[in-house]
């Protein structure tokens, strides 16, 4: 029985270290192509939260850095790419925010699962509430 229980607690302990330190390649959330429709969208891998709104690219930043457990990712000439884990398990969710013609767009995706339950979604509500949008 208690090799048992080990090897279950191994299994999961496994799988946290797994998710808290799985390399994290920004260039894969790296948005291309046109600006995508308003809403939320389910897609193949993920999640969609899109938001496009005029406003100040350095108060966006400071929004989305005062989120708990948020932190930038990396960036490119016209966007960033934040991540914020959550508390228990720390899974990933990565937030893109893009500059384009004069928009700021915000993209919220999971990295592990199919679902996130409307965490990014709510994520993405709670910070345009914070710009006062």
């Amino acid at each position: 029985m208690s090799w048992l229980f080990m090897g279950a607690l191994l299994l999961v302990l496994g799988f946290a270290a797994y998710v808290r330190f799985a390399p994290q390649d920004a260039e894969r959330w790296r948005l291309t192509g046109p600006m995508a429709r308003l809403g939320d969208h389910a897609e193949a891998g993920g999640f969609r939260a899109v938001r496009v709104f005029e406003g100040n690219w350095g108060a966006v930043e400071a929004v989305l850095l005062a989120t708990p457990r948020t932190r930038a990712l990396g960036g490119w000439y016209d966007q960033r790419l934040y991540v914020t884990r959550s508390a228990l398990w720390g899974f990933p969710d990565y937030s893109t925010v893009r500059l384009a013609d004069g928009q700021i767009e915000i993209y919220g995706r999971l990295r592990f699962g199919k679902s996130d339950l409307g965490v990014n979604q709510a994520r993405i509500r709670n910070w345009l509430t914070d710009l006062k949008l």
